[in-house]
């Protein structure tokens, strides 16, 4: 079985430009994580994904900004690659992603523009 990956992109603008605290911004993490995790609870490789808890692979990125994610959300959506675009209300804006947990062959490419969230 090839190694599963959750990528998980978040805007890092949130934390410099809006200043919304670092709790706040790790929130949208955990809300898109969950999202998509049922959302997709029926899927196998979201079975085969949780069924080893302690074996979970993550990667999170940072986005630059909701131009950047939203761009993103959508060449995800043309490549077939099911995620959880998170909308944070009442502010009503996209904050962050998470993508369904896949072989990490399979979507890496789709994620290597963005570097990893510090």
């Amino acid at each position: 079985m090839s190694a599963f990956v959750q990528y998980v992109v978040v805007r890092r603008d949130l934390l410099h430009v809006l200043k919304w605290p670092t709790g706040a911004v790790i929130a949208q993490a955990c809300h898109a994580c969950t999202a998509v995790l049922h959302q997709f609870r029926d899927d196998e490789n979201v079975h085969l994904y949780t069924s080893q808890l302690e074996s979970m692979h993550k990667v999170v990125l940072e986005a630059q900004n909701e131009d950047s994610l939203r761009t993103l959300s959508t060449e995800l959506t043309a490549s077939h690659i099911d995620h959880t675009l998170w909308i944070e209300q009442p502010e009503n804006i996209a904050t962050c992603i998470a993508a369904k947990p896949y072989p990490k062959e399979q979507v890496q490419k789709h994620f290597k523009k963005f570097k990893l969230f510090k």
